[in-house]
């Protein structure tokens, strides 16, 4: 699990954009986010060429490159609407690629459209877990350094100790129980809470 504990910031966004390159083993994946300004620039930033022009042949300085973005770079936003505290409207854009490759590219997928349910889910499931990321709460983390540290605890504990029920089901209606780190092919077995401890260094 890639996490980021900060400001939404530029500077925070590209540490992340360039933490999530730097585990692909190839090509992009498919970027959703909601409208913040800064992931758009930040991933044009990221994935584009500087395309020279031909010469002319006419007299005066040439033309400056021209920076083209990456033609397989897919990102969409999603941009909801609310009234009194409930989403009534939501709209998709497709900002950088082809809507109908981002399309099939849901045909492997949990999802049927663009949408950003799961991070979002998951900041819910994690506010549950530690009660520092609660909003309106009057918990708070006294040091950087060790809420970063337990937050790796409980991101590890969530992926390699925790069954996750519907990772569990099995086809035939049985169930065995499975972490996501089983899913991704990253572990055998659910670890216990004393193989996370002893194999898990804390800085």
């Amino acid at each position: 699990m890639n996490f980021l504990i900060g400001d939404r910031t530029t500077e925070s966004g590209r540490v992340m954009i360039e933490t999530v390159v730097s585990r692909l083993a190839e090509g992009k994946p498919l970027f959703t986010s909601d409208e913040l300004a800064c992931y758009k620039t930040l991933l044009f930033e990221r994935f584009h060429d500087e395309v020279e022009h031909p010469p002319t042949g006419k007299r005066g300085r040439p033309r400056n490159p021209e920076q083209v973005v990456h033609e397989d770079l897919d990102y969409a936003t999603v941009h909801k609407t609310r009234e009194a505290g409930q989403v009534v409207k939501v709209e998709r854009k497709v900002v950088f690629g082809d809507a109908e490759r981002i399309q099939a590219r849901f045909d492997d997928s949990p999802s049927q459209t663009i949408n950003t349910s799961f991070v979002e889910r998951l900041n819910a499931t994690l506010r549950q877990m530690d009660a520092h990321l609660r909003r309106k709460s009057m918990t708070f983390a006294k040091a950087l350094i060790w809420l970063k540290a337990k937050f790796a605890l409980i991101a590890a504990w969530y992926n390699l100790v925790r069954p996750h029920t519907t990772l569990s089901r099995n086809a035939d209606r049985t169930t065995t129980k499975r972490t996501p780190a089983m899913a991704a092919g990253l572990a055998t077995a659910p670890w216990t809470v004393q193989d996370l401890i002893s194999r898990c260094w804390v800085v």
